[in-house]
């Protein structure tokens, strides 16, 4: 039966309620959220005169917590006007309208008594066949439908989403005694291809997969810390980036989701699950006691691992438990790993220190691998679910059994029995068996050993991905040392940079040409993606500096029409191009974007053009190129400055998107071009299917513009004006005019004296002139080096 989910009831909006309403309508599903009516007013409300029967007051929980939810930061709403398919109200008054809902969804607090009474509401109104689900981190799904009818049990399972709902892409599925196949599956696939989720089916034990694997960690940190004399600071800085995890690490992750959360889940487990070989780790070690004591539970209290106090930033004496000022940590064994690019590949080098780190990580990867293995049949029957689990729910880059493979399973083991540990009997079943890896690729797909076939099976659910790690050795058709290309099959061919942060210099555009040139020869199309935490945060900052500095003016002047020469490439070639934007997409890789014939965007793309805060304007053809989009929207002459003004501020003011939807509000994505996928994994397949499909409907190579209608001096005396006025009022410096009037000058096409139309190659030549008379700067020149020393911008 084919089930379509068109409306999702929310019942409670807390700040996990709230969160999941916001990312179904982030889908552009309708979502009806609810949750109780207040019973007392509160002093506004009675100063007003209303009563405890106005709707504004009985829907005063539900509103103000949406509300809250939609101002917080990091939003959890793509767009703002996203919010519209949201409706509010109460569960006295208006749980019959879940009867219209093909989807209930229960948030309610981690209580089983209240959560049964909220499913016997849910009872009384749902159609049969309407799935009901709980979104509880620990509670056992196998008590909270006891006594719910057969067709209830039958469609009802845990579906556990990560806090925050949007970013976070673990989904676990916990199914109930009576839960059907069909549901299981139907919510498996709903949360990797409509919520752009990693799904994975768990069993229904105390704290699932990715907490029980998670708290473990963090928990055995807690007591690691002690044993081995180290501070936070130091934790922070052997848990973080260096392997793979977030720059939040161990202590700050814990201050952001709460030190009272973390409690709850680990007391959860302690008090669930007495055969753990391990109990006594979950048990709260003394400081935690103290700290949950004097209620420093991290970010919501202003106080936890870490205090702020004016600009600094203090860290907690485990032993004292006063606060400090943060010492740097620093590590010789990190420095071994300082030109190894790739996270995986460090772990072989980190084992091997003879410093404390070295010492950290052959104790913590022993337990790790140790406590992993024998989870096994207990929380899942298949591995693959552990790794997947941690990086979708917890952010680590490679999971336990990944990591136990980059440095190997015999020697995993060895560093298991160095600390007294033996691994699971099945880990040597499969070493027996001749299996000497948990994963192998075979034909561009991730195997898996199957534990009880003792043999290797394919991942499930790969066939809508292309995974560029599998298929780069086997397929690759050209490499330089910034760029590779890569077949993707049916005619399609793939550009992948390489460069630190996918950063765009002389490498990455000789990969772009030389990708445009192969496929012009021989292939249908092109896609330039990759699957890094980033596309591109824009040109080698570096390279132009260096130029800059040693004023080789000329070889800067060749760089920057070498770039623009490239993007015009993409724009212009005979086959379709392909971009496929992500993370961070900033400068160069806006603009990039900005060339292609479409974008493939994932959902959390930060798009913009960025270059004023270096001190210089968009030089890639990203000026041109907002020039342009303004002159195709000119309809009648009173209102083409206010669009060239609006397209004038979004570069000025270096706009970023906070998603791709908000890239089309700044108009460097464009309605009717450029499409959003919302699973990430699914964006370079999506991206070949869209270039083949341009393909196959005869794609023509576009004529180049010489219709670009510019406004000459109406609107360069108009913007000059306005800088004046900026500066006057101290809003921006006279540098930042400096800037802003170069601009001025390209987007308004020169001081011509009347409207008139002219061609790209006019406005790229005002760019790059512009850009190369910034470079001469004194005052750019420091923001360049500031950003390239510190990584934020300066305003000087």
């Amino acid at each position: 039966m084919k089930r379509n989910i068109k409306k999702v009831a929310v019942i409670g909006s807390g700040i996990m309620g709230s969160g999941i309403a916001c990312h179904f309508a982030n889908i552009g599903v309708e979502v009806l959220l609810l949750d109780i009516a207040p019973n007392e007013l509160t002093e506004a409300e009675t100063k007003k005169g209303l009563t405890l029967e106005n709707k504004a007051v009985r829907n005063r929980l539900v509103n103000d917590h949406l509300a809250n939810a939609l101002k917080s930061k990091p939003s959890p709403i793509y767009h703002q006007s996203f919010a519209s398919r949201i409706s509010t109200g109460n569960t006295t008054d208006d749980m019959a309208k879940i009867a219209t809902c093909d989807w209930i969804i229960e948030v309610v607090v981690e209580r089983l008594d209240i959560k049964k009474l909220v499913f016997e509401q849910i009872e009384k109104y749902r159609k049969p066949g309407t799935l009901v689900t709980s979104n509880t981190s620990g509670i056992p799904i196998h008590f909270m439908s006891e006594g719910r009818s057969e067709d209830f049990q039958k469609h009802f399972c845990g579906t556990h989403f990560f806090n925050p709902a949007r970013y976070l892409k673990l989904f676990e599925i916990i199914p109930g005694p009576q839960t059907s196949t069909e549901v299981l599956d139907f919510l498996n696939g709903y949360g990797e291809k409509f919520l752009g989720k990693t799904s994975v089916v768990a069993k229904d034990t105390p704290a699932f997969i990715g907490n029980r694997i998670g708290i473990f960690g963090i928990m055995s940190l807690f007591h690691q810390v002690k044993e081995m004399g180290l501070t936070i600071e130091e934790v922070d800085k052997l848990t973080g980036p260096v392997i793979g995890r977030p720059k939040s690490a161990t202590f700050r992750t814990v201050d952001v989701v709460g030190l009272d959360t973390l409690v709850h889940v680990a007391n959860g487990i302690y008090e669930n699950c007495k055969t753990d070989e391990v109990l006594e780790l979950f048990k709260l070690p003394e400081f935690i006691n103290k700290m949950m004591e004097n209620k420093w539970l991290g970010s919501k209290t202003n106080q936890g691992f870490y205090k702020k106090e004016g600009k600094e930033i203090l860290s907690l004496d485990l032993e004292t438990l006063e606060y400090r000022s943060a010492k740097k940590a620093s590590f010789a064994t990190l420095e071994l790993t300082k030109t190894i690019e790739k996270p995986i590949d460090r772990f072989k080098v980190l084992i091997t220190g003879k410093d404390k780190a070295g010492e950290f990580y052959r104790k913590n990867f022993a337990s790790m691998f140790t406590y992993c293995s024998n989870r096994i049949p207990e929380i899942t029957d298949a591995f693959y679910k552990i790794d997947d689990a941690m990086k979708a729910g917890f952010g680590w880059e490679n999971g336990p059994f990944e990591i136990w493979d980059a440095i190997g399973v015999q020697k995993g083991i060895e560093l298991m029995q160095a600390e007294g540990y033996q691994p699971a009997t099945w880990v040597t079943d499969m070493l027996a068996s001749g299996n000497t890896s948990f994963y192998s690729v075979k034909e561009g797909a991730t195997y898996f050993y199957n534990i009880d076939k003792k043999e290797s099976e394919k991942v499930p659910g790969q066939d809508a991905f292309i995974i560029l790690n599998n298929i780069r050795e086997s397929k690759k058709v050209w490499n330089n040392s910034e760029s590779i290309i890569t077949d993707l099959g049916d005619g399609i061919i793939n550009l992948e940079f390489t460069s630190k942060m996918n950063s765009i210099g002389a490498g990455v555009l000789q990969g772009i040409n030389k990708a445009i040139d192969m496929a012009e020869k021989g292939y249908e199309g092109l896609v330039i993606g990759n699957q890094g935490t980033n596309f591109s945060v824009g040109a080698n900052l570096a390279m132009i500096f260096m130029l800059a500095v040693e004023q080789e003016y000329d070889e800067l002047n060749m760089a920057i029409k070498m770039f623009q020469d490239t993007m015009m490439r993409c724009r212009y070639s005979s086959i379709p191009v392909i971009a496929a934007p992500h993370g961070m997409t900033l400068g160069g890789g806006c603009e990039l974007t900005m060339h292609s014939d479409r974008a493939v965007a994932a959902a959390e793309t930060y798009i913009g053009l960025v270059e004023f805060g270096v001190g210089v304007i968009p030089g890639g053809g990203g000026s041109k190129e907002m020039a342009l989009r303004a002159s195709d929207l000119f309809r009648k002459n009173d209102v083409e400055l206010n669009v060239l003004q609006e397209y004038f501020l979004t570069v000025g003011m270096a706009k970023v998107a906070t998603s791709a939807y908000e890239g089309f509000d700044i108009g460097v994505l464009q309605k009717g071009r450029d499409i959003v996928v919302v699973n990430k994994d699914r964006q370079i397949a999506t991206a070949k299917q869209v270039a083949l499909q341009m393909a196959n409907q005869g794609y023509t190579q576009p004529v180049r513009r010489t219709d670009i209608k510019v406004l000459g001096k109406q609107a360069l005396g108009m913007f000059l004006v306005g800088t004046d006025q900026m500066v006057a009022g101290q809003y921006i410096s006279e540098h930042d005019q400096k800037i802003a009037n170069k601009l001025a000058y390209v987007m308004a096409g020169g001081d011509l004296s009347e409207p008139t139309l002219v061609s790209e190659q006019y406005l790229l030549d005002l760019e790059r002139e512009a850009f190369l008379s910034l470079c001469t700067e004194r005052k750019t020149l420091e923001r360049v080096q500031f950003m390239l020393t510190k990584g934020k911008p300066l305003r000087n």
